[in-house]
């Protein structure tokens, strides 16, 4: 959908992961982290079917997956991995359901986009999905299907959210350069065309149609323009990973009302700045361009880098409180 005036983002948010394996703590970290704008925490430390690929997976409708040594691959019918998967989805949504009871306002899901996907997904002959055009085809489909009944549950479950859906696509820009590795690791699959990309991205985009899609990449040189034209309401990334070669394309964005979630908070443990520190390159970049500071807060959400699965349970706590600062500090201070 395009952006409705009426919809309001939360000024801050999670990306998705967090550290440690009590649902029940990730939700209540989660919502009281952000009051405004919580998200669906995914917990990749209980194993495979916790982990972004293997969560997605099990949410596919007529498309299985089992762990192998490799990784997941197609399988003909749902095995245990798959009902591992859902079992640990569905605690997720029990205790989000539980914290978030009379809630009203902006909830994130986060679910793999459908080319980061196609990358990690084997074939029975162990190739990646991305090696077969009509495979991943079938896969976007799929998924689609998947997600529309997702978002129903969640819908369901908090019935006052207004949802946000948010497409991890880390490796999109492999996607699109032919960087991704072939089975054997001595060949890498040829580039897919940057308009293949986008209609397959705007097919699964278009599922969430009563509310914005965010995509986040974390990645150098995200595609920000094909994302808007895929019809992305948001784009979510690492913001220490920016160039000036970026500010054109931010700034159509920005210009063009898309929404920036900017990672600004490190994902990993380490010494974290004040909150005006932050948030000190958003204000640059915004000089830079030329924009008007009282667009910061109608077009920013403050975010961690990435995810914090690699955090410690403390820090990750903290981190997402600094992103709830410093979010503050950009709205009281934007010049």
């Amino acid at each position: 959908m395009s952006e409705d005036s009426r919809f309001r983002f939360g000024a801050a948010t999670g990306v998705g992961s967090l550290p440690g394996g009590d649902a029940r703590e990730a939700a209540k970290t989660a919502t009281g982290s952000f009051e405004d704008f919580p998200f669906l925490p995914e917990l990749p430390a209980r194993g495979p079917g916790a982990d972004m690929i293997g969560r997605t997976a099990g949410m596919l409708v007529e498309l299985y997956a089992r762990v192998e040594p490799s990784g997941w691959r197609v399988g003909d019918r749902p095995g245990r991995d798959t009902k591992r998967a859902r079992s640990w989805l569905g605690e997720d949504l029990d205790a989000l359901e539980e914290f978030t009871q009379g809630y009203e306002g902006p909830l994130k899901v986060q679910v793999v986009g459908p080319w980061t996907l196609a990358a990690a997904l084997e074939l029975r002959n162990g190739e990646v999905m991305l090696s077969d055009a009509g495979a991943c085809r079938d896969l976007a489909g799929s998924l689609a299907e998947g997600l529309r009944l997702h978002l129903e549950e969640v819908r369901r479950r908090v019935p006052g959210a207004q949802l946000v859906l948010q497409l991890d696509e880390p490796s999109l820009i492999a996607v699109l350069r032919g960087q991704v590795k072939s089975a054997s690791g001595y060949r890498t699959h040829r580039a897919v065309d940057r308009q293949v990309v986008e209609a397959t991205l705007r097919d699964v985009v278009g599922v969430h149609v009563d509310g914005p899609v965010v995509v986040h990449s974390c990645a150098p040189d995200v595609p920000f323009a094909l994302l808007r034209r895929a019809g992305a309401d948001a784009i979510s990334f690492d913001f220490s990973l920016l160039t000036e070669r970026d500010d054109d394309a931010i700034g159509e964005a920005v210009e063009g009302g898309t929404r920036l979630f900017a990672g600004v908070v490190p994902g990993t443990d380490g010494p974290l700045s004040d909150p005006a520190g932050s948030v000190m390159g958003v204000r640059t970049l915004w000089r830079r361009l030329g924009l008007h500071p009282g667009l910061l807060t109608e077009t920013v959400t403050i975010t961690p880098s990435c995810g914090l699965a690699g955090a410690s349970p403390q820090y990750a706590r903290s981190a997402l409180a600094h992103c709830v600062r410093a979010a503050r500090s950009l709205a009281d201070n934007p010049e």
